[in-house]
């Protein structure tokens, strides 16, 4: 179901909150206009995401399969160099 609210007449947000909770839709308008809309589908307890084996099998295999078990290396580059220290220490005023 859905709860059409106008924004200049909301009153009672614990009222609204607790209609939210409870899985109903609710649009806010101004004016008789949409200005937002608020639809919170809550999963179930017993819905989770599965991993699906293979799903992209069809592509072929990985050129490197260690790709994502090493680090960057413009990261690892850019944690190692010593350039920016000197950038973030504070400075003494040049008298």
């Amino acid at each position: 179901m859905t709860i059409l609210v106008d924004i200049s007449e909301l009153a009672d947000l614990k009222a609204l909150v607790a209609c939210i909770d409870a899985g109903e839709d609710i649009v806010l308008t101004r004016d008789g206009r949409t200005v937002a809309t608020i639809n919170i589908a809550k999963p179930d307890a017993h819905t989770r995401i599965r991993r699906v084996p293979g799903l992209f099998a069809h592509l072929g295999p990985m050129e490197d399969p260690d790709l994502f078990l090493r680090p960057d290396p413009e990261l690892w580059e850019l944690a190692e160099s010593h350039d920016e220290d000197e950038f973030y220490r504070p400075q003494t005023p040049k008298t």
